[in-house]
């Protein structure tokens, strides 16, 4: 999910490095200066989970009031089922390959669901793991035999560093930033310095660009490096046929704003325990709908 395709290199060496370079980012937007104005949070007490910061499924951001202030659980529908069993599939994947493990699908994805409990084992969400798991396993195959076959002298390990140079769901604090917990990065490369976010959705939308944005600042916070370069990585399925499309972008200062902007307000309506109000439209895929006494007929 993660390997650039010839297109998308061709677009992050001609396109986004270059405006990158042009245009470049504030030091104020650093996230090494986590303890300035503007990153610096508001609450020393307060912490919320990155997707509170990024989601915008609410419009209001309700389902954050809800979640963190109310501690409703909202109810998971089959995207969100979806979604986890196929972040927990391309994490297994790539992991076992790049640790030498063979794993067995079927054996793998039943002890899954018999550790997380879950007894609705939806058939469509297990085959399109296993298309996952299948598209996963052969490009890793095919990329570490080509770079195998450019370092006949190297070992596997300097090998697979370099023809996978991923931290798959890196683990790092985002409390510098007013973040809860250790945050779970999808993918981070470290050869070509880029944050990815896997999103199983056929539509594109502009926020979702919010998520390696705040990864990025995190990761500057931590580790005092710049991280210009952010993708999301779309997964889609069309009856047999798996789609996958990356949106490669530069991090730029108005993107940090924005995830300030919603990090902020967040934080306020989290300490504050402050109702932001109904929305006028609720999104069919908001976990909360059912909580807000949504009318499924009238959508409101």
């Amino acid at each position: 999910m993660f390997f650039l395709s010839e297109i998308d290199h061709k677009k992050l060496i001609n396109k986004v490095l270059p405006q990158a370079r042009r245009v470049g980012v504030s030091e104020e937007m650093r996230g090494w200066n986590w303890y300035k104005e503007p990153l610096k949070p508001y609450y020393d007490d307060v912490f919320i989970p990155m997707y509170s910061v990024c989601s915008r499924y609410c419009p209001t951001g309700r389902d954050v009031f809800l979640n963190l202030v109310r501690g409703v659980k909202g109810r998971p529908n089959f995207k969100v089922i979806l979604g986890a069993a196929i972040h927990e599939t391309v994490r297994t994947t790539l992991s076992a390959f790049m640790e030498g493990r063979t794993l067995d699908f079927d054996r793998w994805y039943e002890s899954v669901l018999d550790a997380k409990g879950v007894k609705d084992r939806d058939p469509v969400v297990r085959e399109r793991s296993r298309m996952v798991w299948r598209f996963t396993q052969t490009l890793c195959e095919s990329r570490f035999a080509e770079a195998m076959s450019k370092q006949p002298y190297a070992s596997r390990r300097d090998v697979m560093a370099t023809a996978l140079p991923f931290l798959v769901e890196h683990r790092v604090s985002g409390e510098l930033l007013g973040l809860s917990g250790l945050l779970r990065i999808d993918c981070y490369d470290y050869l070509r310095n880029v944050v990815f976010d896997l999103k199983v959705s056929n539509e594109m939308k502009d926020w979702y660009r919010l998520y390696p944005t705040g990864y990025a600042l995190v990761l500057e916070s931590v580790y005092e490096i710049p991280v210009d370069v952010g993708c999301t990585v779309y997964v889609s399925f069309k009856g047999d046929r798996l789609t996958v499309t990356r949106d490669l972008f530069f991090i730029s200062d108005d993107l940090r704003n924005w995830w300030l902007e919603e990090r902020d307000n967040k934080l306020e309506m989290v300490a504050q325990k402050r109702d932001p109000g109904f929305p006028n439209v609720c999104y069919e895929d908001c976990l909360y709908r059912e909580e807000c006494g949504v009318d499924e007929e009238a959508g409101r």
